[in-house]
């Protein structure tokens, strides 16, 4: 099998969204992207497949167009979110789409995760974005594609660095998040579910909750990804 490392990450990283409770059912899905050879590779979930059943042998890999370079089954239908999100974003390279329950009430809320408190700040620097809803003729043409273009239309006309802001929720429908592993990504889809329940019940508590001030959250995302970072073992 190509790229068995990889797979193995892939796997891990899809029965993880499940172990952590961030997609009921086969909602959601985890890919990694080979970047090492003349042709990126993407590894990816197929579609409809049960988590626990899940082998390395169903991964489905393609190139970053979409063609299928090896997988008996039927790819994830994300996959050209996934693809336009590596090629857009050459820094990541593993991407998570959940349906966690706090996470998903905001995107279909439309309204961006504002950083509310210093949990937020560790990993996210500034808000959680939101996209702007698909156009009918976005949906037309190219509903999953233009999934991903939206989600990068939001970064560069808000100038997002997506390794320091690592997620998105796309409008009326649930969050994406990336990072530098396919578990990095579960890591980063995990914290997004667990600081969009902390806001949901913050400004449940008190509406008029405003974020915390730029010096706090800038303090401490820099303390944890900052060039003197002191977070952690060297």
């Amino acid at each position: 099998m190509l790229l068995e490392s990889l797979r193995q990450q892939v796997l891990e990283a899809n029965q993880e969204i499940a172990r952590r409770g961030l997609a009921p059912h086969t909602f959601g899905n985890a890919s990694g992207i080979d970047r090492s050879g003349a042709q990126p590779l993407v590894v990816i979930k197929p579609s409809g497949v049960d988590y626990a059943t899940l082998t390395t042998a169903d991964l489905v890999i393609t190139d970053l167009e979409g063609n299928i370079i090896e997988g008996r089954l039927r790819h994830s239908s994300d996959l050209d979110t996934h693809t336009l999100l590596y090629r857009e974003f050459p820094q990541i390279g593993g991407i998570v789409h959940t349906h966690s329950e706090f996470a998903t009430s905001w995107a279909q809320a439309c309204r961006p995760i504002p950083c509310l408190g210093t949990t937020h700040a560790d990993y996210f620097h500034g808000a959680v974005p939101i996209t702007e809803p698909l156009t009918a003729e976005e949906v037309s043409s190219g509903y999953v594609r233009n999934t991903g273009a939206v989600i990068v239309r939001r970064f560069r006309s808000e100038d997002l660095d997506p390794i320091a802001v690592p997620g998105v929720l796309v409008a009326g429908h649930a969050p994406f998040t990336w990072g530098k592993t396919p578990a990095e990504a579960v890591e980063h889809a995990d914290v997004l579910e667990y600081i969009a329940r902390l806001a949901f019940r913050a400004v449940l508590l008190n509406s008029a909750v405003e974020p915390i001030p730029g010096h706090v959250s800038e303090h401490h995302y820099q303390r944890k990804h900052g060039p003197k970072a002191t977070y952690g073992q060297r």
